[in-house]
């Protein structure tokens, strides 16, 4: 429970802990932030990881001096790719056989279903869309790879939808991240950065459903 709860101190108030970290281990903030970003996209096990906002706030460190931009969007960038690259790995050996897993403290059956559904109707673009919706952006990968979709085709989408997010987020918070209305809100933006793509993600995922549904009820009764 603990952990839980520091888990959700951490990210709702990224910004305090990582300028701590930064003032108390210096350089060594960038292999923290090389290691979330990969496990967060690179091991379907941890989607609660932050992304979003952390980017964001490690865009507005890089604005007032305390860390290097172009180190930081380089490193966490290849982190973003690589991470990508294990999931979709690991997706493509277990194959099929994940549709028979059940949910379990380490793997999230729903959340897994809503990024197929996503997949299956949207294709390879499901693999950059998913860069900027939590959870989502960490199924993606792994169910282009059960999909079997192919390595070049994912590592194009991959390499692109990481540029986009890592580039995009990150600069974002290095040109808006110190603005005094943003600072002074910044845990309500955190929480907009994590509700709203999830919102979106679970009304796609249900229309996608539904229209399923729709289909195969008008099926059965030609």
């Amino acid at each position: 429970m603990e952990i839980v709860t520091y888990l959700l101190d951490f990210i709702l108030h990224v910004d305090k802990h990582l300028e701590t970290f930064i003032v108390s281990y210096g350089a060594w903030v960038y292999a923290l932030l090389f290691l979330i970003i990969f496990v967060e996209t690179g091991l379907v096990v941890m989607p609660f990881l932050p992304g979003d906002s952390l980017l964001f706030v490690v865009g507005a460190m890089c604005g007032v001096g305390l860390m290097s931009y172009p180190l930081a969007v380089g490193l966490l960038f290849v982190a973003a790719v690589m991470g990508n690259q294990c999931n979709y790995a690991i997706g493509h050996y277990f194959g099929p056989k994940v549709f028979q897993w059940e949910d379990s403290k380490f793997f999230n059956k729903k959340a897994f279903d809503q990024a197929h559904s996503f997949y299956e109707r949207y294709g390879g673009i499901t693999i950059v869309a998913a860069r900027f919706m939590p959870f989502a952006r960490t199924f993606a990968p792994f169910v282009a790879g059960v999909s079997r979709m192919t390595r070049s085709k994912f590592t194009f989408y991959d390499v692109t939808g990481g540029a986009l997010w890592v580039g995009g987020i990150v600069s974002a918070g290095y040109f808006f991240g110190n603005v005094p209305f943003v600072k002074a809100h910044l845990d309500k933006i955190i929480w907009a950065m994590i509700f709203v793509p999830g919102v979106l993600i679970l009304f796609g995922a249900w229309k996608a459903r539904r229209n399923a549904r729709t289909a195969e009820a008008l099926s059965s009764k030609e």
